[in-house]
Protein backbone atom coordinates (compact mmCIF):
# COMPACT_ATOMS: atom_id res chain seq x y z
CA UNK A 1 0.00 0.00 0.00
CA UNK A 2 2.97 2.32 0.54
CA UNK A 3 4.37 2.13 -2.80
CA UNK A 4 1.12 2.34 -4.62
CA UNK A 5 0.51 5.31 -2.44
CA UNK A 6 3.82 7.09 -3.22
CA UNK A 7 3.70 6.45 -7.01
CA UNK A 8 0.13 8.19 -6.82
CA UNK A 9 1.65 11.17 -5.17
CA UNK A 10 4.54 10.93 -8.34
CA UNK A 11 2.42 10.57 -10.84
CA UNK A 12 -0.42 13.07 -10.39
CA UNK A 13 2.75 15.72 -10.22
CA UNK A 14 3.72 14.92 -13.61
CA UNK A 15 0.23 14.40 -15.00
CA UNK A 16 -0.78 17.98 -15.08
CA UNK A 17 0.14 21.01 -17.12
CA UNK A 18 0.16 23.94 -14.98
CA UNK A 19 -1.40 27.54 -15.82
CA UNK A 20 -1.32 30.69 -13.81
CA UNK A 21 -4.69 31.13 -15.26
CA UNK A 22 -6.75 28.41 -13.21
CA UNK A 23 -9.68 26.85 -12.53
CA UNK A 24 -7.99 23.75 -10.78
CA UNK A 25 -5.07 22.88 -8.10
CA UNK A 26 -3.63 19.08 -7.71
CA UNK A 27 -1.48 18.59 -4.26
CA UNK A 28 0.28 15.58 -3.51
CA UNK A 29 0.93 15.33 0.43
CA UNK A 30 3.11 13.19 2.66
CA UNK A 31 2.71 13.73 6.49
CA UNK A 32 2.21 12.71 9.49
CA UNK A 33 -0.43 12.13 12.44
CA UNK A 34 0.26 12.78 16.51
CA UNK A 35 -3.00 10.82 17.67
CA UNK A 36 -4.54 11.28 21.21
CA UNK A 37 -2.96 9.54 24.21
CA UNK A 38 -6.05 7.52 24.97
CA UNK A 39 -6.74 6.33 21.52
CA UNK A 40 -4.41 2.59 22.21
CA UNK A 41 -2.83 3.57 18.90
CA UNK A 42 0.75 4.35 17.83
CA UNK A 43 1.32 7.79 18.97
CA UNK A 44 2.80 8.76 15.94
CA UNK A 45 2.49 7.74 12.28
CA UNK A 46 2.97 8.77 8.99
CA UNK A 47 0.11 9.13 5.54
CA UNK A 48 -0.01 10.39 1.91
CA UNK A 49 -2.47 11.30 0.26
CA UNK A 50 -4.06 13.80 -2.75
CA UNK A 51 -6.31 16.70 -2.61
CA UNK A 52 -8.08 18.71 -5.66
CA UNK A 53 -8.92 22.40 -5.25
CA UNK A 54 -11.57 24.00 -6.89
CA UNK A 55 -10.51 27.71 -7.11
CA UNK A 56 -13.34 29.92 -6.32
CA UNK A 57 -14.21 33.57 -7.90
CA UNK A 58 -17.03 35.04 -6.54
CA UNK A 59 -17.08 33.64 -2.96
CA UNK A 60 -16.06 34.08 0.66
CA UNK A 61 -13.74 31.62 0.26
CA UNK A 62 -10.69 31.18 -2.47
CA UNK A 63 -11.03 27.33 -2.63
CA UNK A 64 -13.10 24.14 -1.89
CA UNK A 65 -10.97 21.37 -1.03
CA UNK A 66 -12.03 17.45 -1.64
CA UNK A 67 -8.83 14.64 -0.99
CA UNK A 68 -7.68 11.50 0.98
CA UNK A 69 -5.33 10.72 3.48
CA UNK A 70 -3.91 7.00 4.15
CA UNK A 71 -1.52 5.90 6.59
CA UNK A 72 1.97 4.27 4.89
CA UNK A 73 1.98 2.18 7.07
CA UNK A 74 0.76 -0.30 9.63
CA UNK A 75 -0.56 1.23 12.40
CA UNK A 76 0.21 -0.94 15.74
CA UNK A 77 -2.64 -1.32 18.45
CA UNK A 78 -1.31 -1.14 22.60
CA UNK A 79 -4.02 -2.97 24.02
CA UNK A 80 -1.96 -5.73 24.49
CA UNK A 81 -4.21 -7.72 21.31
CA UNK A 82 -0.81 -7.82 18.79
CA UNK A 83 -3.25 -6.53 16.10
CA UNK A 84 -2.98 -3.41 13.96
CA UNK A 85 -4.81 -1.05 10.89
CA UNK A 86 -4.67 1.10 8.29
CA UNK A 87 -6.08 4.27 8.76
CA UNK A 88 -7.97 6.05 5.79
CA UNK A 89 -9.94 9.84 5.73
CA UNK A 90 -11.64 11.14 3.26
CA UNK A 91 -12.55 14.91 3.78
CA UNK A 92 -13.73 18.30 1.96
CA UNK A 93 -12.72 22.08 3.27
CA UNK A 94 -13.50 25.52 2.69
CA UNK A 95 -10.70 27.31 2.25
CA UNK A 96 -9.35 31.15 2.82
CA UNK A 97 -6.12 32.35 1.54
CA UNK A 98 -4.27 35.58 2.60
CA UNK A 99 -1.61 36.91 0.97
CA UNK A 100 1.70 38.13 2.75
CA UNK A 101 4.01 39.11 0.04
CA UNK A 102 3.95 38.18 -3.70
CA UNK A 103 5.04 34.70 -3.35
CA UNK A 104 3.70 33.83 -0.13
CA UNK A 105 0.19 33.32 1.79
CA UNK A 106 -1.07 32.23 4.33
CA UNK A 107 -4.35 30.07 4.65
CA UNK A 108 -7.43 28.84 7.21
CA UNK A 109 -9.33 25.76 6.38
CA UNK A 110 -12.19 23.69 7.85
CA UNK A 111 -14.52 20.74 7.01
CA UNK A 112 -15.69 17.21 7.54
CA UNK A 113 -14.61 13.87 6.54
CA UNK A 114 -14.97 10.26 7.35
CA UNK A 115 -12.19 7.77 8.58
CA UNK A 116 -11.96 4.30 8.24
CA UNK A 117 -9.90 1.88 9.97
CA UNK A 118 -9.39 -1.73 8.34
CA UNK A 119 -9.39 -3.31 11.58
CA UNK A 120 -11.94 -1.46 14.00
CA UNK A 121 -10.69 -2.49 17.52
CA UNK A 122 -10.48 -0.57 20.87
CA UNK A 123 -13.18 2.06 20.17
CA UNK A 124 -11.86 2.81 17.48
CA UNK A 125 -14.85 2.86 14.56
CA UNK A 126 -15.35 3.69 11.12
CA UNK A 127 -17.33 7.15 11.69
CA UNK A 128 -17.08 11.24 10.70
CA UNK A 129 -15.27 13.81 11.84
CA UNK A 130 -14.51 17.52 12.29
CA UNK A 131 -11.39 19.45 11.27
CA UNK A 132 -9.86 22.70 10.92
CA UNK A 133 -6.24 24.21 10.72
CA UNK A 134 -4.02 26.73 9.16
CA UNK A 135 -0.89 26.47 6.47
CA UNK A 136 1.27 29.07 4.47
CA UNK A 137 1.83 28.30 0.72
CA UNK A 138 4.97 29.61 -1.24
CA UNK A 139 4.93 29.73 -5.11
CA UNK A 140 8.39 28.36 -6.27
CA UNK A 141 6.98 29.53 -9.98
CA UNK A 142 4.47 29.75 -12.03
CA UNK A 143 3.57 26.21 -12.21
CA UNK A 144 4.59 24.91 -8.53
CA UNK A 145 3.67 26.00 -4.92
CA UNK A 146 5.12 24.21 -1.88
CA UNK A 147 2.45 24.10 0.77
CA UNK A 148 2.19 23.46 4.63
CA UNK A 149 -0.63 23.13 6.92
CA UNK A 150 -1.28 21.64 10.24
CA UNK A 151 -4.65 20.38 11.06
CA UNK A 152 -6.47 19.17 14.22
CA UNK A 153 -9.07 16.19 13.55
CA UNK A 154 -12.23 15.44 15.82
CA UNK A 155 -14.13 12.01 15.74
CA UNK A 156 -17.52 12.97 16.13
CA UNK A 157 -19.05 10.29 18.48
CA UNK A 158 -15.96 9.87 21.51
CA UNK A 159 -14.61 13.31 20.09
CA UNK A 160 -10.96 11.62 19.37
CA UNK A 161 -8.62 14.08 18.75
CA UNK A 162 -5.62 13.78 16.25
CA UNK A 163 -3.30 16.58 14.86
CA UNK A 164 -2.13 15.97 11.20
CA UNK A 165 0.81 18.07 9.65
CA UNK A 166 0.89 17.59 5.76
CA UNK A 167 3.64 19.23 3.32
CA UNK A 168 2.02 19.25 -0.52
CA UNK A 169 3.03 20.16 -3.73
CA UNK A 170 0.11 22.29 -5.28
CA UNK A 171 -0.27 22.33 -9.42
CA UNK A 172 -2.31 24.46 -11.23
CA UNK A 173 -4.19 23.26 -14.22
CA UNK A 174 -7.32 24.04 -16.02
CA UNK A 175 -6.62 27.20 -18.23
CA UNK A 176 -9.13 29.98 -18.00
CA UNK A 177 -10.34 31.23 -21.45
CA UNK A 178 -9.52 34.90 -22.46
CA UNK A 179 -11.55 37.11 -24.00
CA UNK A 180 -10.49 37.86 -27.71
CA UNK A 181 -8.89 41.56 -27.57
CA UNK A 182 -10.30 44.26 -29.07
CA UNK A 183 -9.19 45.52 -32.26
CA UNK A 184 -9.62 49.30 -33.16
CA UNK A 185 -10.35 50.08 -36.80
CA UNK A 186 -7.67 51.93 -38.42
CA UNK A 187 -8.95 55.59 -39.46
CA UNK A 188 -9.68 56.23 -43.44
CA UNK A 189 -7.01 57.26 -45.60
CA UNK A 190 -7.19 61.01 -45.47
CA UNK A 191 -9.89 62.53 -48.44
CA UNK A 192 -8.17 63.73 -51.39
CA UNK A 193 -9.41 67.72 -52.25
CA UNK A 194 -9.08 69.55 -55.05
CA UNK A 195 -6.32 72.53 -53.87
CA UNK A 196 -8.90 75.23 -54.30
CA UNK A 197 -11.55 73.87 -51.83
CA UNK A 198 -11.00 74.43 -48.09
CA UNK A 199 -9.67 71.54 -45.80
CA UNK A 200 -12.12 69.58 -44.07
CA UNK A 201 -12.51 70.50 -40.28
CA UNK A 202 -11.64 67.82 -37.71
CA UNK A 203 -12.72 69.64 -34.74
CA UNK A 204 -11.78 67.20 -32.22
CA UNK A 205 -8.94 66.15 -33.66
CA UNK A 206 -9.78 62.34 -33.44
CA UNK A 207 -8.90 61.72 -37.69
CA UNK A 208 -12.45 61.74 -38.63
CA UNK A 209 -13.45 65.02 -40.50
CA UNK A 210 -16.49 66.73 -38.87
CA UNK A 211 -18.67 66.15 -41.57
CA UNK A 212 -18.54 62.78 -40.90
CA UNK A 213 -18.18 62.38 -37.28
CA UNK A 214 -21.15 60.75 -35.48
CA UNK A 215 -19.18 61.64 -32.05
CA UNK A 216 -18.18 64.84 -31.52
CA UNK A 217 -16.22 66.35 -28.62
CA UNK A 218 -13.87 62.73 -28.86
CA UNK A 219 -11.36 62.37 -25.84
CA UNK A 220 -7.95 63.69 -26.92
CA UNK A 221 -5.78 60.37 -27.19
CA UNK A 222 -8.75 57.70 -27.85
CA UNK A 223 -9.28 55.43 -30.37
CA UNK A 224 -11.95 55.63 -33.01
CA UNK A 225 -13.96 53.83 -35.33
CA UNK A 226 -14.77 55.03 -39.21
CA UNK A 227 -17.68 57.22 -37.84
CA UNK A 228 -15.29 59.22 -35.18
CA UNK A 229 -16.76 57.17 -32.17
CA UNK A 230 -14.40 56.05 -29.90
CA UNK A 231 -13.45 52.43 -29.18
CA UNK A 232 -10.79 52.41 -26.44
CA UNK A 233 -9.96 54.99 -23.90
CA UNK A 234 -7.60 55.44 -21.36
CA UNK A 235 -8.79 56.75 -18.42
CA UNK A 236 -5.28 57.14 -16.57
CA UNK A 237 -6.17 55.88 -13.66
CA UNK A 238 -3.50 54.45 -11.58
CA UNK A 239 -4.22 52.67 -8.19
CA UNK A 240 -1.77 52.42 -5.52
CA UNK A 241 -0.50 48.89 -4.25
CA UNK A 242 -3.78 46.76 -2.98
CA UNK A 243 -6.25 49.51 -3.51
CA UNK A 244 -9.02 49.93 -5.38
CA UNK A 245 -9.37 53.82 -3.92
CA UNK A 246 -9.71 56.20 -6.81
CA UNK A 247 -7.45 59.53 -5.98
CA UNK A 248 -8.88 63.10 -6.75
CA UNK A 249 -6.06 63.91 -9.26
CA UNK A 250 -7.76 61.62 -11.67
CA UNK A 251 -11.30 63.46 -11.39
CA UNK A 252 -10.77 65.76 -14.60
CA UNK A 253 -9.89 62.93 -16.78
CA UNK A 254 -13.23 60.91 -15.35
CA UNK A 255 -15.35 64.66 -15.61
CA UNK A 256 -14.25 64.16 -19.34
CA UNK A 257 -15.11 60.90 -20.26
CA UNK A 258 -18.88 61.32 -18.32
CA UNK A 259 -19.55 64.39 -20.66
CA UNK A 260 -19.10 62.33 -23.32
CA UNK A 261 -20.81 59.54 -22.89
CA UNK A 262 -23.76 61.92 -22.03
CA UNK A 263 -23.72 63.96 -24.75
CA UNK A 264 -23.29 60.30 -27.33
CA UNK A 265 -26.32 58.68 -25.15
CA UNK A 266 -26.27 55.88 -27.99
CA UNK A 267 -22.61 54.87 -26.69
CA UNK A 268 -21.82 52.20 -24.17
CA UNK A 269 -18.70 51.28 -22.35
CA UNK A 270 -16.64 48.65 -20.88
CA UNK A 271 -14.49 49.60 -17.83
CA UNK A 272 -12.03 47.06 -17.93
CA UNK A 273 -9.39 47.66 -14.57
CA UNK A 274 -5.75 45.85 -14.09
CA UNK A 275 -3.41 44.77 -11.51
CA UNK A 276 0.37 44.24 -11.41
CA UNK A 277 1.58 40.83 -9.70
CA UNK A 278 1.98 41.50 -6.04
CA UNK A 279 -0.29 38.75 -4.25
CA UNK A 280 -1.86 35.55 -5.43
CA UNK A 281 -3.84 35.11 -8.46
CA UNK A 282 -7.44 35.29 -7.18
CA UNK A 283 -6.84 38.02 -4.94
CA UNK A 284 -5.37 40.20 -7.79
CA UNK A 285 -8.36 38.85 -9.84
CA UNK A 286 -11.08 40.21 -6.98
CA UNK A 287 -8.72 43.76 -6.88
CA UNK A 288 -9.38 44.12 -10.46
CA UNK A 289 -13.07 43.82 -10.29
CA UNK A 290 -13.10 45.96 -7.02
CA UNK A 291 -11.30 48.84 -8.39
CA UNK A 292 -13.64 48.36 -12.23
CA UNK A 293 -16.98 48.88 -9.93
CA UNK A 294 -15.38 51.72 -7.84
CA UNK A 295 -14.81 53.33 -11.58
CA UNK A 296 -18.32 52.87 -12.12
CA UNK A 297 -19.15 54.42 -8.88
CA UNK A 298 -17.39 57.33 -9.42
CA UNK A 299 -19.19 57.73 -13.42
CA UNK A 300 -22.54 57.29 -11.70
CA UNK A 301 -21.77 60.01 -9.56
CA UNK A 302 -21.11 62.03 -12.64
CA UNK A 303 -24.93 61.39 -13.71
CA UNK A 304 -23.50 58.59 -15.93
CA UNK A 305 -26.69 56.31 -16.72
CA UNK A 306 -24.93 53.21 -14.93
CA UNK A 307 -27.36 50.51 -17.54
CA UNK A 308 -24.99 51.87 -20.00
CA UNK A 309 -21.97 50.63 -18.07
CA UNK A 310 -20.53 47.10 -17.35
CA UNK A 311 -17.22 46.29 -15.21
CA UNK A 312 -14.58 43.17 -15.87
CA UNK A 313 -11.55 42.70 -14.32
CA UNK A 314 -8.41 40.73 -15.74
CA UNK A 315 -6.49 40.75 -12.81
CA UNK A 316 -2.87 40.26 -13.33
CA UNK A 317 -3.46 38.83 -17.15
CA UNK A 318 -2.98 41.68 -18.90
CA UNK A 319 0.20 43.66 -18.00
CA UNK A 320 1.30 46.68 -20.08
CA UNK A 321 4.56 47.03 -18.54
CA UNK A 322 7.21 45.33 -16.72
CA UNK A 323 5.56 43.61 -13.26
CA UNK A 324 10.15 43.87 -11.73
CA UNK A 325 9.98 47.70 -11.34
CA UNK A 326 7.97 50.31 -9.31
CA UNK A 327 7.33 52.26 -12.36
CA UNK A 328 6.17 49.32 -14.60
CA UNK A 329 3.70 47.57 -11.51
CA UNK A 330 2.32 51.36 -11.26
CA UNK A 331 1.89 51.24 -15.01
CA UNK A 332 -0.41 47.79 -14.69
CA UNK A 333 -2.83 49.21 -11.67
CA UNK A 334 -4.94 50.72 -14.85
CA UNK A 335 -8.40 51.27 -15.33
CA UNK A 336 -9.54 51.55 -19.74
CA UNK A 337 -12.72 51.82 -21.07
CA UNK A 338 -13.82 49.65 -24.20
CA UNK A 339 -16.48 51.79 -25.86
CA UNK A 340 -19.20 50.47 -28.60
CA UNK A 341 -22.13 51.50 -29.82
Amino acid sequence: MKKILLSSVVCASMMFAANSDYKYEITPMIGGVYTEGNLDLDRDYMDAGLALGFNLSDSVFDQIELGFLRSTEDVDYQDGSGRDTGITRVFTNVIKEYPMTSNLSAYALVGAGVEFFDDENANNENGLFGNYGAGLKYKIAEQFSLKFDVRHAIEVDHGDNNLLYNLGFAIPFGEIAKPAPVVAKPAPAPVVQPTTVVAPVDSDADGVIDEKDKCPNTIKGAEVDMDGCMTLVNLNINFDTDSAVIKPTYDSKLEAFANMMKTNTKLKATIEAHTDSVGSDAYNQKLSERRAASTIKALKALDVDTSRLKSVGYGETKPVASNMTKEGRAQNRRVTAVVNK
